[in-house]
């Protein structure tokens, strides 16, 4: 066994990523305190071909120096933008035809090993470190997703969150 260089890697370009065909999946951060969650995210977004991140309220935006740490550049291939309010960029979503769906923990989730693909596009609502996703987006979502935890610990962190879902979701998709 002998490790890669990234040369040996054979990865898109920048130009080739904005061409490619993309995941059908849209990361929405609604009130993402931490820049660097948000590079990570970024990042994850860039390896699945994501088709876009919105930015809410709070959340940082590029350029940010510490996004730019974590995101080792994905900010120029994956699209994004900001939209101050996120139930507007939910309801926005929404009547574009996506099936909107809340990460949280609520009384009627859905454990994400049960999640079944809608046969639309879908928007993934991540939300802050601490409070989580608004209740007032959770109301107008289409779904909520909780991911099944076993330890004390009653979340993950939300670039973590983000990983895991944005697999999970890529591995349905392409199976």
């Amino acid at each position: 066994m002998k490790k890669l260089k990234n040369k040996d890697l054979q990865r898109i370009n920048i130009e080739e990523f904005k061409s490619a065909e993309k995941t059908p999946i849209t990361i929405v951060l609604d009130n993402v305190r931490s820049a660097l969650n948000v590079g990570s995210v970024f990042r994850t977004s860039d390896a699945f071909l994501i088709e876009k991140i919105i930015l809410c309220g709070i959340t940082a935006t590029p350029p940010n120096k510490e996004i730019r740490k974590a995101a080792l550049g994905s900010t120029d291939s994956v699209n994004w933008k900001y939209i101050k309010n996120t139930t507007d960029a939910v309801k926005q979503l929404i009547k574009d035809g996506y099936h909107v769906v809340g990460i949280e923990q609520v009384d009627k989730s859905t454990k994400l090993n049960e999640f079944e693909l809608p046969k639309k596009p879908i928007a993934i609502i991540m939300g802050n470190e601490v409070n989580g996703v608004s209740q007032e987006v959770i109301d107008i979502c289409n779904e909520a997703i909780e991911i099944p935890q076993f330890g004390t610990k009653h979340s993950l962190n939300v670039s973590v969150s983000a990983g895991i879902l944005i697999w999970k979701i890529w591995e349905k998709m392409n199976t």
